[in-house]
């Protein structure tokens, strides 16, 4: 494939754009809430109906539309993802916004999976994974940079702004694909057949379940981070901008240690991420009013956010290693359900006991998940020894 590297940063822009959608509208929770006139546990939903969405057709999408030729295929969701960012700018209606919402989830998965072979296949296999990881900055970017960035639009201008910045990304990112990216056949299309056999085992469901605890311990408390600021930190507009600036930065960096520790210590770095995460959230629930220890708990809880994003990946796909392409279905479903479910039960904790509460979910879910983790690690074991 010719220009090599303009069609992977082509794709990591395009990422960028599709993970942006999904996870901006954290950032603008309260600025939503208040201009459709819902509370802040209803407006949540707006983060859990996109990662519902995920879940369900992240296993089932790119394999329905595997046969179909890849550059038209990924033209078409990003039209969607278009139509979606301006719908949920002009409409009045929250349920339209919800609706909104939905219908491009559905093929999220489409282009990111799109995403990660078209950039493997640009290149030489050798270099395979360099083009993979250039990508996933794409992915690492949208899920927690683009936050900040519309919580600044929202804050200097205007929700309306904010939600601009949607459209022209995916819109820059479609007339760069129609520019650049050249036509692709699809590949053969494959089955889920044989990769199935994989959910026969135990250690895959305990994977499973490790993952979505661990999303749900994540995004549960990162779905209202924005609200805690505002009604326990009582942060201006600007310091939440730099709060969220310094989460994403972190969040990138704990990539990095991520990659080390699951090289050198990969049992070790699963069981000690809950505990990690538990003292951060004490610290934040003790400490939450004061600006300067939670910019510091910020930068912490980015770090550890960052290494669980590719902790959660590794959980599902070394349980099954010889199921690729389902364990990244599985993967994008399993993390998407921690999401909504994280979301939905931090909702709760809001209405009823108030916003600091939001942490009671990041807790639970870690103390339940050490179980889990101990119970797969001695799974592990076992599925090691039988492979040898």
């Amino acid at each position: 494939m010719k220009n090599n590297k303009l069609v992977i940063l082509i794709l990591t822009i395009g990422v960028f754009g599709i993970l942006n959608t999904e996870m901006g509208f954290i950032g603008l929770i309260p600025q939503i809430a208040a201009h459709f006139n819902v509370n802040i546990s209803t407006a949540g939903w707006l983060v859990s109906i996109f990662a519902i969405g995920i879940a369900i057709s992240g296993p089932i999408m790119p394999l329905l539309l595997s046969k179909v030729e890849r550059k038209r295929v990924m033209l078409l969701v990003l039209i969607i993802f278009i139509i979606s960012n301006i719908v949920s700018l002009f409409t009045t209606s929250f349920t339209v916004l919800l609706v909104a919402r939905i219908i491009p989830a559905i093929f999220h998965p489409v282009y990111i999976a799109l995403a990660f072979s078209v950039a493997s296949d640009s290149v030489n296999p050798k270099e395979a994974p360099k083009a993979v990881a250039r990508v996933f900055i794409g992915v690492s970017a949208g899920m927690v940079v683009g936050v900040p960035i519309v919580n600044f639009l929202a804050n200097q201008f205007n929700l309306y702004v904010a939600l601009s910045f949607f459209a022209l990304v995916n819109i820059i990112v479609l007339i760069l694909t129609i520019m650049f990216i050249p036509k692709m056949p699809a590949k053969t299309a494959v089955t889920y057949g044989d990769q199935l056999r994989v959910l026969k085992r135990p250690l895959t469901w305990l994977s499973i379940i490790v993952s979505i605890l661990f999303n749900a311990a994540i995004f549960g408390v990162y779905s209202y981070f924005t609200d805690f600021l505002n009604i326990v930190t009582e942060a201006q507009g600007n310091l939440i901008s730099v709060m969220l600036f310094l989460y994403g930065f972190f969040n990138i960096l704990g990539n990095i240690i991520a990659g080390k520790l699951l090289t050198s210590m990969p049992q070790k770095a699963i069981l000690m991420l809950p505990l990690a995460l538990i003292i951060i959230y004490i610290a934040m629930f003790c400490l939450g009013a004061f600006s300067i220890p939670m910019m510091i708990i910020t930068m912490v809880w980015g770090t550890l956010a960052g290494i669980s994003a590719n902790i959660t990946q590794y959980v599902i796909t070394s349980a099954a290693p010889d199921a690729p392409d389902l364990s990244n279905g599985i993967f994008l479903s399993a993390v998407n359900s921690g999401t909504t479910i994280g979301t939905f039960i931090g909702g709760i904790f809001i209405a009823t006991l108030g916003s600091s509460f939001v942490i009671l979910i990041g807790i639970f879910a870690c103390i339940i998940n050490i179980a889990f983790i101990l119970l797969r690690k001695r799974n592990f074991k076992r599925f090691e020894n039988n492979l040898s």
